[in-house]
C-alpha cells in the first residue's frame, strides 16, 4: 500500500484546481502559471471540498504497477498544486577564472572554458536570472522543467574534483582529491 498515495492533496487559496475524470487530465492555475497533468488510467481522481482523492481504480486493484501509479499521480499532483502557488527553484553556481554567464534575451551564454560559448535556451515557464556575483537561479512552476534546465546547464561543465571547477549546485558539496605526487 502506498503511504504517499493515502494522502490527500490539500488546495489553499488562490489556486483552483479542474478535474476532468473522462480525458483523465487535471489542471491547476495559480499566481506563478498554470500546469496539466495526464494521470495513468488505473488511478482514479477525485476532487471535494476537503482536497483531492487519488485511489487506485477497482479493475486494477490487483495490478503492480497500479501500486506503483498511485504514489506517483499523487506526487505529481502535490507538486503542481505547490508550483503554482509558490514555485520552483534552483541556484547553480559558477566555479573558475574568467568563467561567467551572461544573459542574451531568451537564451543564457555560458563562458566556460571552451573556445565558443554555450548558449542555452529555457523551456517555456522556466526563467533564469545571474546574480552579480556570477551565480544562476532558474525558477518555475514545473518541479521537472525547472530541475530538468538546471541539469542541462550544469552538464555544460560539471565539477571536477582535483580542482573544483565547474558548474555546480549551491549546496552541493565536491569531494576534492590530491593530485598525482612526484618523487619519493
Amino acid at each position: 500500500m502506498s503511504r504517499i498515495g493515502k494522502q490527500r492533496v490539500t488546495v489553499p487559496s488562490g489556486v483552483t484546481v479542474e478535474v476532468n475524470n473522462a480525458a483523465r487530465t487535471i489542471k491547476a492555475s495559480g499566481p506563478k502559471g498554470s500546469l496539466a497533468y495526464d494521470w495513468h488510467e488505473s488511478i482514479d481522481v477525485t476532487s471535494g471540498d476537503d482536497g483531492i482523492v487519488c485511489n487506485i481504480a477497482e479493475s486494477h486493484a490487483s495490478n503492480r504497477s497500479a501500486k506503483a501509479h498511485w504514489g506517483t499521480t499523487r506526487s505529481r499532483i502535490q507538486n503542481m498544486v505547490t508550483g503554482v502557488k509558490e514555485g520552483y527553484t534552483k541556484h547553480l553556481k559558477i566555479v573558475g577564472v574568467g568563467w561567467n554567464a551572461k544573459d542574451q534575451g531568451k537564451q543564457i551564454q555560458l563562458n566556460i572554458g571552451y573556445c565558443h560559448p554555450v548558449n542555452l535556451t529555457p523551456p517555456a515557464g522556466v526563467e533564469f536570472s545571474i546574480e552579480k556575483n556570477g551565480d544562476i537561479i532558474v525558477n518555475g512552476p514545473d518541479k521537472h522543467q525547472v530541475g530538468q534546465f538546471a541539469a542541462n546547464i550544469r552538464d555544460q561543465r560539471r565539477p571536477e574534483p582535483y580542482n573544483g571547477k565547474g558548474i555546480m549546485y549551491h549546496d552541493e558539496i565536491i569531494i576534492r582529491k590530491q593530485g598525482k605526487v612526484f618523487g619519493s
